[in-house]
């Protein structure tokens, strides 16, 4: 089993370093004025370049950016926060019986027109929408939740150039 001395190792790695440096020094020695002057220049403008790109670069691009996305960011908290108070609202209205969520389900999608059926079954109602803008079918679900306390579970939607067609299965009960 090989057994390995860290002082020696890091003894030879000193050694060959400083003969690595002696060997540079004695390069740059060699060179004549000029070529020190050129090289020494190239050196500072890389080195310039360098601190450019990874220092500065970056984070004045942070600078400018981050208004802009703290006000977006904003935005969304404020948009989560309505919809947070909107079901904190939703939870604490009374429920809705049955039959009273069935006529107002019923009534909304009459509502709609021609592009909407309803099947009632149970606790359940399954809606066939066919070409409804989009506007309207948000507008619809936000009734539907309000009035009827209905909650979409399923959706199976596909947006054609009318708008959206498919079903949707809405649960009637309580949560």
């Amino acid at each position: 089993m090989a057994s390995f001395n860290h002082a020696t190792g890091d003894a030879g790695l000193a050694v060959r370093l400083r003969q690595t440096k002696a060997q540079a020094m004695a390069q740059w020695q060699a060179l004549g004025e000029r070529e020190r002057l050129v090289l020494a220049t190239v050196a500072a403008l890389l080195g310039l370049l360098l601190a450019w790109s990874l220092l500065l670069a970056p984070a004045l691009r942070t600078l400018k950016t981050a208004p802009a996305e703290l006000e977006q960011l904003e935005l969304q908290l404020q948009q989560m926060q309505a919809q947070a108070q909107e079901a904190r609202t939703l939870r604490a209205a009374p429920a809705v019986p049955p039959a009273q969520a069935q006529a107002a389900l019923t009534a909304s999608v009459e509502h709609l027109g021609p592009v909407a059926r309803i099947n009632l079954a149970g606790d359940r109602a399954v809606v066939t929408l066919n070409g409804i803008a989009p506007e309207a079918l948000q507008s619809w679900l936000g009734e539907v939740r309000s009035a009827a306390r209905a909650r979409p579970v399923e959706a199976q939607l596909t947006r054609g150039p009318k708008g959206y067609a498919g079903t949707l299965v809405l649960s009637l009960g309580a949560p």
